[in-house]
């Protein structure tokens, strides 16, 4: 079954992670970028699982492939200043300069650092514009893109029926918003990373009254959209989304505080605001509890239990309490 385009681009088909743009590609030839940049962090991650299995056949198959569409993400995907969402049918840009509507995509740019595998000088510069070109601090929203679409003659799909700025046509939808946070954290730019992280956070849109009028739905559970346009800018859509609440906590926890599992370690590298003299945090696993302080008065570096050790912290396979320092000074 055919994959991608003659150009490498992976096909979009009926939608992608957006499955409001169903008619993109329904004739079998339009691409998505942003699902390239997803399919080209897969084939890494399960590259890496094939090879430690011993599979030589699919470790070759999937590299060869990673490497071929890296080359085609930063040649067909890249638009100057941004990268782009993807193409048409009939090879119209998605996404691009070039669009009327949908002329920056978030995912797109978010993705190619997520990845790991974006041009770094590219992608610190494609995620700049779409904080630039998405981030409404008026509205306390991220745009999923902009302009949203309504006159275009070309046909998306069902995303045109939704009216402009409402759900994924063009309003925020905070799944892909806490994608844009994980980007700036990982880029090393911690105030915006924050600051559009309290944007996402639902609490700061009922801080006063006229916020909450404004925002109509609970303060206390995340909303799946923000609407953007008119007089239904700043009102909140669907809450209680389980979807963009994991991936908000992911973006709290993993992004901004850095702190992760991998391997049966724990590593810290926070990526907290300026303002921020340090934080507290305390993990419970395998029945012990880590209580986690990171402190912009200690010198550089990581302790366990008073012992310094080398990036990461090999977790107790028995109970008990451990003390883990931080310092980022």
């Amino acid at each position: 079954v055919k994959r991608s385009n003659p150009n490498g681009l992976p096909l979009i088909l009926g939608g992608d992670w957006n499955d409001g743009m169903n008619q993109v590609g329904e004739e079998g030839r339009g691409t998505s970028v942003w699902l390239g940049w997803f399919l080209l962090k897969a084939l890494r991650d399960f590259g890496t699982v094939a090879e430690k299995r011993g599979d030589k056949a699919r470790t070759a198959a999937w590299r060869k492939h990673a490497t071929r569409l890296r080359k085609a993400l930063e040649s067909e995907g890249w638009d100057g200043e941004w990268y782009r969402r993807g193409s048409f049918d009939d090879g119209t840009p998605l996404g691009s300069r070039e669009s009327q509507e949908c002329r920056i995509d978030s995912i797109a740019q978010s993705w190619a650092v997520i990845s790991g595998e974006g041009d770094r000088t590219r992608a610190e510069q494609a995620v700049g514009k779409a904080v630039e070109m998405l981030v409404d601090d008026e509205l306390r929203i991220a745009r999923l893109f902009t302009p949203p679409f309504e006159h275009t003659g070309k046909e998306p799909g069902y995303i045109k029926h939704y009216p402009p700025g409402v759900r994924e046509n063009g309003g925020q939808y905070t799944h892909a918003a806490t994608w844009l946070v994980v980007a700036l954290a990982e880029l090393g730019r911690a105030d915006e990373a924050y600051r559009v992280f309290s944007m996402l956070n639902p609490v700061t849109h009922a801080l006063d009254r006229d916020a909450a009028e404004r925002y109509r739905v609970e303060p206390y559970a995340v909303a799946a959209d923000i609407y953007s346009e008119g007089d239904k800018g700043g009102r909140g859509g669907w809450t209680w989304y389980t979807g963009s609440a994991g991936w908000l906590y992911r973006a709290a926890v993993e992004a901004i505080l850095g702190i992760r599992l991998s391997d049966g370690h724990l590593t810290i590298e926070p990526r907290i605001p300026a303002g921020w003299t340090g934080c507290r945090a305390v993990l419970r696993l395998r029945g012990a509890r880590y209580r986690i302080t990171i402190s912009r008065e200690k010198p550089k570096g990581v302790t366990l239990d008073g012992v310094a050790v080398d990036g990461s912290v090999p977790l107790a396979d028995g109970g008990g309490e451990h003390e883990v320092i931080v310092g980022i000074g």
